[in-house]
């Protein structure tokens, strides 16, 4: 057998071992996360709060108690999260979001929402409505956004003496209606 035929059958042993392994980091992992969102939705309640500001704010600037802080990994300590200053009673506390409640979460109106802790998990209903957020448009949809800017930009406006004529034009070529 050639050289680089062995080379190749143990590069392909080594991604073969690691991707064996990953596999089994990644269940242990996803369950973990389930055991932990169990645990996060038994110990959830809804309340209602009136969100003040809604902002993506590091760990560090956000507010948060320092023990929240501490047990953040480093790596995640600069990282920006969806944070929520509302007015829960007569408290004003600081919240951490999860996303998809931070991107429905209206600003200045009251809310009912599931929260854990700091952790508003779960945006329920609000008055006046939650917001709809905007889903990702396709490249479809962008091209004809774009041809539709450049359509509106090219065309000139019809004002002034032209629009007059043109208006008289249209008026005289329509049938006359009888009149009984």
């Amino acid at each position: 057998m050639p050289t680089w035929g062995i080379v190749v059958l143990i590069v392909m042993g080594v991604l073969l071992a690691g991707l064996v392994a990953l596999y089994f980091v990644g269940r242990k992992l996803q369950k973990k996360q389930d055991a932990a969102q169990e645990q996060m939705q038994a110990n959830a309640q809804t309340t209602s709060l009136f969100v003040i500001k809604k902002d993506r704010v590091r760990i560090k600037d956000a507010g948060f108690p320092q023990i929240v802080i501490d047990q953040t990994p480093k790596y995640l300590r600069r990282s920006k999260v969806p944070t929520v200053k509302a007015k829960i009673g007569p408290r004003i506390m600081t919240f951490m979001c999860d996303e998809k409640a931070f991107s429905v979460l209206p600003e200045k109106r009251e809310v009912k929402c599931v929260i854990n802790g700091i952790y508003i998990m779960e945006a329920k209903w609000a008055r006046g409505g939650l917001l709809v957020p905007e889903g990702k448009k396709t490249f479809r949809q962008k091209l004809a956004d774009k041809y539709a800017n450049l359509k509106k930009k090219s065309e000139p406006e019809d004002t002034g003496k032209k629009g007059k004529k043109n208006k008289d034009a249209a008026d005289s070529a329509a049938p006359a209606k009888k009149s009984k």
